[in-house]
């Protein structure tokens, strides 16, 4: 049985890691780079870094600082947040990222999505998807961008399968409803998304405990569980969550 991912996510703005609920209210609580080691040590399997208000103020990956983070660990590392061309793609990876996540960029150029894996692999090219229940849609979800500020219009799962057939190698799917709450993932979410798309599926938004995360691991159906608010808060370390998940039944690598 393939094992499962705890994926850590350092949301970053101003070049400070930050949290929020629903992507609101954020608030410091510390340096990238230092928060990055110290998981590295902890045991993670992968780090994501996104950077939260580059889409929004149209500017580009801050590629000192993903340097930085990516000097201090020696796991996949995917970075995301101002991504909009191949040069930035090209740069991010240069810099120490072995993936990017493309969201609002790959929304507004699909393009992207199909010559990032052209050049770079699919392996390199994540999408990410900030989704929201939405009962208008056939799905019953639909996507936003810019941070959950912009609603797409989109179907999510329409877009799920359109992204991964643009060349996508795997997706972050975060539960806007659910983002920061701690209140457990969107199961029903992440299932409809794994089965019906060939990569890798994390799931992402909610996360509380470790019984949250073995819940969406199995019953979801997803590939990794991403966890922010958890560690963050000192109350769990990755490697605790991991003994945990193993216990439940969850392959995980130690």
């Amino acid at each position: 049985m393939l094992k499962k991912r705890i994926i850590v996510c350092l949301d970053v703005k101003d070049g400070r890691t930050t949290k929020g609920v629903k992507f609101q209210n954020n608030i410091d609580i510390g340096d990238p780079v230092e928060m990055a080691a110290e998981y590295y040590r902890q045991g993670v399997d992968e780090l994501v870094f996104y950077d939260i208000i580059a889409s929004a103020r149209g500017r580009g990956p801050i590629l000192d600082l993903i340097s930085k983070v990516a000097s201090q660990v020696f796991i996949p590392f995917c970075v995301g947040g101002g991504i909009n061309t191949i040069e930035d793609i090209r740069d991010t990876i240069l810099a120490g990222a072995e993936k990017v996540s493309l969201n609002s960029p790959a929304v507004k150029n699909p393009g992207l999505i199909t010559e990032g894996a052209r050049i770079f692999g699919n392996q390199c090219i994540v999408l990410g998807m900030d989704v929201r229940k939405d009962p208008t849609k056939p799905s019953g979800y639909g996507t936003t961008i810019h941070g959950g500020r912009v609603d797409t219009g989109l179907d999510a799962l329409e877009w799920a399968k359109k992204g991964v057939s643009l060349g996508a190698g795997e997706i972050v799917l975060n539960s806007m409803d659910a983002d920061g709450t701690k209140a457990g993932y969107d199961i029903e979410l992440t299932r409809m998304i794994a089965e019906n798309v060939p990569v890798p599926v994390i799931a992402s938004g909610g996360g509380g405990t470790p019984q949250h995360m073995a819940d969406v691991l199995k019953e979801g159906k997803a590939d990794a569980a991403l966890i922010a608010t958890m560690v963050h808060s000192g109350k769990y370390t990755v490697g605790g969550i991991k003994e945990d998940l193993n216990k439940m039944g969850v392959p995980v690598r130690f």
